[in-house]
């Protein structure tokens, strides 16, 4: 009981001295977090635009197009319908944050979270493009529906690959945004006992 005591001080002392030193070198923790929600809020309505374009477009030329083609602005239409909604639930949860009650604890445990959601994100693009060139593949084969086939394909292999960019582009500014608490966290040892804390000048 007293070890896990004394080692929820010494965290305790730590976020303290760590917040202290973010102040110090003229970074509030609010402001790193603050940038964070704006390069999120800045995501959303990027994603948000796509959706909506593609739910455009595929609206005017799905009725206009036959075969593959139609399927393919139909399969946009629906995939798109999904990334709107994500993307004004994700606009609406940066937007409604505050930063300024966040910890440094939650600050990292959110970073964490969201650059673990990116990674993952790319891998099911990858699976979306692979899954598109599939059903394309297959369509030159199939004897029920090749032509929904081919067009649902070729939707997926360009849904795929702009959310690929767009998760990669993301994961990269949200790092760079964030470097600030590597640094901090750089210069932090614990060897069970005591942490060590170094600052270099």
């Amino acid at each position: 009981m007293k070890k896990n005591m004394k080692k929820i001080v010494l965290v305790t002392a730590f976020l303290f001295v760590c917040a202290g030193f973010l102040l110090a070198q003229g970074i509030p923790l609010a402001d790193i977090n603050l940038s964070s929600l704006e390069h999120q809020q800045k995501g959303m309505l990027v994603l948000g635009g796509w959706a909506v374009a593609n739910i455009l477009s595929g609206s005017i030329f799905a009725g206009k197009t036959e075969g593959a083609q139609r399927y393919f602005h139909q399969m946009n239409i629906g995939w798109n319908a999904v990334n709107l909604g994500i993307a004004a639930l994700g606009y609406y949860q940066a937007v409604t944050a505050d930063p300024d009650t966040w910890s440094l604890a939650e600050s990292i445990r959110r970073n964490y979270n969201l650059e673990k959601i990116l990674l993952l994100n790319t891998g099911l693009d990858l699976a979306y493009m692979a899954g598109g060139f599939w059903m394309q593949e297959k369509a030159k084969s199939a004897t029920e529906h090749p032509e929904r086939l081919k067009g649902f394909g070729r939707s997926l292999v360009l849904q795929g690959a702009f959310l690929l960019v767009f998760d990669i582009a993301n994961f990269a500014i949200h790092a760079a945004d964030n470097k600030h608490f590597d640094e901090l966290l750089g210069q932090v040892r614990f060897n069970g006992n005591s942490i060590l804390f170094s600052m270099n000048f």
